[in-house]
């Protein structure tokens, strides 16, 4: 009896790939590039080896690969990392992806491929590679610097970039991409599905997981998670959507709860085994006949992402409100194709969207972009120092009045702010009400129809339905009508009245269509407005009622209790406040001398470990302030001299890229996807009026540490700024002092200080 071909296979694979990964780990190579090759060393373009015999087997291997890689990709992912990296990274992929698109569909036409080739192109090169990144970084010592939590943030929304691509891939071969109607709705259905699946998952499956952690060892939560995946995959697919798409939503489902850390843990094996298979996979499809015929077009086109990442790279992040130094340094990290790029080739090749000589011209286009990234990494800061030669003066001008232009506060903002949460609160719950209404209107009422036809069982369902969808109802009208921003736009100026009463009214014409649907299919449907008189009536006692008002704000906090329940045990219940009316956030002055907070993990064999800051001095050896250390629950904001630093204490510290760096070789790595803007700590700048009780004062005199536990990193004196500021520097009328600490401490400064000594 012979061994079956997927056996042989699969050995000749991790034969091969072992020793190719080694001697690329030996080269200091990325790994990914090991694989590639060891896939086209078994592949039957290669002759003078054995190759693959069943290459259908190894398709089903990459398939499972690709879905693992997409749940390992959620794990990582996170949508509350969304949120947290902040509008500089919002605003600067907004630039990047839609513009890399538009260069790979330019170059495409300008090589004369067709319309489809070209746009695949685009949708290929404008992804950078997460993986190659974080390596580069982590070779170069980079990741303390202010630029790589910038590009962690671009890379996250090319991540969710890449998912919706994929998603709309089946919909662009069906035949509807030029049907705008139809794209349109595929995009809303995604959208839909999305909300649904994070809502109900996040609701569910962290209770789940918590209740049953006593018998989740590592076995039990492995098979646990794997069948969530593989169920999930399951389900999208019977929607229509892709397999993929529903690995990375369970990916970020289970990233919230608490056992995400165990759960990447124990699939990191999976990930990696079915990974490498698929990595080997794209290295089969290489054909050298097609790279030498095409040796033009992947030059063309590695220059093309080269050029295109770092002008439309540091343009957006420039845009953004960040340094020259920052956006230039991001501009040039993210010059490669990434690992995405194989699978939406793979996907594109499949539903015949492009042809399969662009499948080998991508992978060899990675592989050139790959290898120049260190490189291209190091060459930024000299290309800095020479534009800060260069560059006209005006320029330079315009750039620093565009970092530390403030954010227009006053009514614009706060309506800014406020109609953001409720296109929120009405997308998720009206996500979620609709949700409830299909299943009863394309599931439940039609099967109680073919079971019996009589009204009253028809009235049951429908008083039943009206009831699950109640609470959602009243979050949609009634929500954030109390709120502070409600308050301060309804008093600061009576224009404002309309507006507001406007959108209430709207919020509740969705309420009332809503409750009519259900009442019209379920018991009226000779009599749509008769419905809708019922339905209003409805909604008011929906409104009135204070049992819906207790469901509703219990099913929400469980929601949020669930999706923050990893900060929660961590920080033992300590809520943070979300609304964006009363959240503060750090100085955008700083960015402009480029100090900016990073998190340290005390390695056990540091040399800093039980050590005093006072025995460390951080501030005169480094020029760096720490600000917080987080010692297992515990917080300590401003620490004294005489607090020692121990093996794997959270250090929060504030610095330039070089002091960080420096700090880093006494501490250890930084915390690379802290999110900054969520501390217990701000920066604030506090101006010494005529009279203050700080005037004339020295730093050391003042008590600034001593007594209100805040600390003074520096200080802008008749236009010239001096950061870490010696003790004996002593303050001045018109001065401007940036301050760190606890905000209440900060504001409790700011009132002190302006204490007049004069009692005339």
């Amino acid at each position: 009896m012979g061994i079956p071909t997927i056996i042989t296979d699969l050995a000749l694979i991790m034969i091969v790939a072992s020793i190719s990964t080694v001697i690329f780990k030996w080269l200091k190579q990325p790994i990914i590039l090991g694989y590639i090759v060891a896939g086209f060393l078994v592949s039957k373009q290669f002759v003078f080896a054995p190759d693959i015999i069943g290459d259908a087997d190894v398709e089903v291997w990459a398939k499972i690969g690709v879905v693992f890689l997409l749940f390992a990709l959620g794990l990582e992912f996170s949508f509350r990392k969304v949120a947290k990296v902040g509008r500089s990274a919002l605003s600067a992929s907004a630039i990047i992806i839609p513009g890399m698109i538009l260069v790979g569909l330019a170059v495409g036409k300008m090589l004369g491929w067709s319309m489809s080739n070209s746009a695949m192109l685009g949708c290929m090169i404008c992804m950078s590679s997460t993986t190659i990144i974080l390596k580069a970084l982590d070779d170069l010592d980079l990741r303390s610097h202010r630029f790589a939590s910038v590009v962690l943030g671009v890379l996250i929304f090319e991540d969710l970039a890449a998912i919706v691509i994929m998603v709309l891939l089946p919909t662009i071969a069906a035949g509807q991409a030029f049907e705008g109607t139809e794209f349109l709705f595929a995009i809303l259905r995604l959208v839909f599905f999305l909300i649904i699946w994070l809502v109900i998952g996040i609701f569910f499956i962290p209770s789940m997981l918590k209740r049953a952690k006593k018998f989740l060892n590592d076995e039990t939560l492995l098979i646990v998670s794997t069948g969530l995946c593989l169920g999930m995959v399951y389900f999208a697919s019977a929607v229509g959507f892709s397999e993929e798409f529903g690995a990375f939503v369970m990916g970020s489902i289970l990233a919230e709860t608490i056992e995400a850390e165990r759960i990447t843990k124990v699939m990191t094996p999976i990930k990696d085994f079915f990974g490498a298979v698929f990595f080997v996979s794209v290295g089969m499809m290489i054909d050298p006949s097609i790279l030498v015929e095409y040796w033009k077009e992947i030059l063309a086109i590695s220059l093309a992402v080269i050029i295109g990442q770092v002008c439309l790279g540091t343009s957006g992040v420039l845009f953004s409100g960040a340094t020259l130094r920052t956006a230039i340094q991001c501009g040039f990290s993210l010059t490669q194709v990434g690992e995405f790029a194989f699978i939406v080739a793979l996907l594109g090749t499949q539903l015949k969207l492009c042809d399969e000589f662009l499948y080998p011209i991508i992978v060899a286009v990675s592989v050139v972009t790959i290898f120049i990234t260190p490189f291209m990494m190091k060459s930024a800061i000299p290309v800095v120092e020479w534009l800060n030669v260069k560059l006209p003066e005006k320029f330079r001008t315009m750039i620093e009045r565009t970092q530390t232009k403030k954010e227009v506060e006053g009514v614009m903002g706060v309506w800014k702010n406020f109609l953001t949460q409720i296109l929120e609160i009405v997308g998720i719950y009206g996500s979620v009400s609709i949700a409830i209404v299909l299943v009863f209107v394309t599931y439940i009422f039609p099967k109680i129809f073919q079971v019996s036809g009589g009204f009253w069982i028809n009235m049951v369902m429908t008083v039943v339905s009206v009831l699950l969808v109640s609470p959602f109802v009243r979050a949609i009208i009634a929500k954030k009508n109390h709120s502070a921003e409600y308050k301060y736009l309804f008093s600061v100026n009576r224009s404002n009245w309309a507006p507001l009463v406007g959108l209430t009214l709207l919020r509740v014409i969705v309420g009332v269509a809503i409750i009519a649907s259900l009442i019209c299919y379920g018991v009226l449907r000779e009599h749509p407005w008769i419905s809708t008189f019922l339905a209003m009536g409805v909604v008011f006692l929906i409104f009135r009622s204070r049992m819906v008002k207790y469901w509703s704000i219990k099913i929400e906090r469980k929601f949020f209790y669930n999706l923050n329940i990893r900060e929660i045990e961590m920080r033992k219940n300590m809520e943070e406040k979300s609304s964006v009316f009363e959240s503060a956030v750090l100085s955008k002055s700083l960015s402009t001398h480029d100090l900016h907070l990073a998190d340290f993990v005390v390695d056990a064999n540091a040399e800093c470990c039980d050590k005093t800051l006072i025995e460390l001095n951080l501030r005169q050896v480094c020029g760096v302030h720490v600000v917080s250390i987080i010692r297992g629950e515990r917080r300590i904001n401003i620490p004294g001299g005489k607090e020692k630093i121990l093996p794997f204490d959270k250090v929060l510290v504030l610095g330039t890229d070089d002091q960080l760096t420096a700090v880093g070789k006494l501490f250890g790595k930084p915390e690379f996807d802290t999110p900054m803007q969520k501390k217990e700590v701000s920066v604030e700048q506090l101006i010494i009026e005529k009279g203050s009780v700080l005037e004339g004062k020295s730093i050391l005199e003042s008590g600034i540490r001593d007594n209100s536990k805040c600390l003074v990193v520096g200080i802008e004196h008749e236009g010239e700024t001096t950061m870490s500021p010696s003790i004996h520097t002593r303050f001045c009328v018109g001065d401007i002092v940036w301050i760190v600490g606890e905000k209440d401490k900060i504001q409790n400064l700011i009132q002190s200080s302006l204490t007049s000594i004069d009692f005339k």
